[in-house]
């Protein structure tokens, strides 16, 4: 890990600890195995003001492209869970990918177990959009 630990902006961590706790009734088994060890990474996450935020790190509405082990490429979007949006491939924070790369940077490599089996996963490039604006008033 490139940082040494997950890096989280101040108010995207209040936000997610929030919708954390919120669904914490996931009824799919594997989302609530992800949201857990998301849970359990927050513990040591390093949490910055927005102008400390490193850039190559994944955040809310960051564009990340990921490579597996098995070869397949995918870009796609992090998003809070109101914004997703498969066609678009915007992933929901609260679903596995989503959970798996939240707070990780550029060229970092994570294991997740995912419905299909763990896998692991190399950060090829991540891409900043617009940040979350208004957070406190954000619907999940």
């Amino acid at each position: 890990m490139k940082y040494g630990s997950l890096i989280l902006e101040k108010k995207e961590y209040v936000y997610l600890k929030r919708i954390l706790n919120v669904s914490g009734y996931a009824s799919d088994f594997q989302a609530q195995k992800s949201l857990l060890k998301l849970s359990e990474e927050l513990k040591s996450a390093h949490i910055v003001d927005e102008e400390d935020m490193p850039q190559d790190v994944i955040r809310f509405n960051s564009k990340v492209t990921v490579v597996s082990e098995t070869g397949w490429e995918k870009t796609l979007q992090v998003v809070n869970p109101k914004d997703r949006d498969a066609k678009q491939d915007k992933i929901s924070v609260l679903m596995p990918m989503g959970a798996a790369l939240f707070g990780y940077s550029n060229n970092d490599t994570v294991v997740w177990d995912f419905p299909g089996g763990t896998q692991e996963l190399k950060i090829t490039n991540v891409t900043q959009m617009e940040t979350l604006r208004g957070i406190g008033d954000l619907v999940i």
